[in-house]
């Protein structure tokens, strides 16, 4: 087994880490190190399996060239021909490079996205328990329901995201 693919199991441990003790700045940047350390790697693997070295590609577009040189009537499409190559070797390495990063930033985009349901509950919670304690000495319970609504959507989605996060 790769050490990149071991890594790549390691990172909801590290997210968990970083929910389970309180957010400290001193875990999160070592969690945010980590993880970037092993990224880069992973990207490297990546690029260096996928894409050819620039000597290779360079080889293999001159041969081509020269080959298709003579059954070609013009060196436009051959030069057309060789851009095209070019654009699909970038395309796989940008691909690669994307395609490791795509699961660490949706665990970050689901945990930052929970933080933010998050604020709602918190400004709106002593006006929940104001109401509430108020409930039975007013007539109007209008504020009460509408701010329990509110604390118990955004409790709901900010407690669904650091879920999904957790099972990523």
């Amino acid at each position: 087994m790769s050490a990149g693919r071991i890594a790549l199991r390691r990172t909801p441990q590290a997210t968990a880490t970083i929910i389970n003790n309180g957010m400290r700045a001193r875990l999160i940047g070592r969690v945010l190190g980590i993880g970037v350390r092993v990224a880069g790697r992973v990207a490297g693997q990546h690029i260096g399996a996928s894409a050819p070295t620039a000597g290779t590609v360079a080889r293999r577009q001159a041969a081509a060239a020269i080959a298709n040189a003579a059954s070609r009537r013009t060196a436009g499409q051959t030069a057309v021909q060789i851009a095209a190559q070019a654009g699909q070797n970038a395309t796989q390495s940008v691909s690669g490079v994307v395609r490791s990063f795509r699961r660490v930033g949706g665990i970050l985009w689901l945990e930052v996205t929970g933080a933010f349901f998050l604020l709602p509950v918190i400004v709106f919670a002593p006006t929940l328990w104001k109401s509430g304690a108020n409930y039975t000495h007013t007539t109007d319970h209008r504020t009460f329901w509408v701010t329990a609504v509110v604390v118990s959507v955004f409790l709901y989605l900010s407690i669904s995201s650091f879920w999904q996060a957790r099972r990523r």
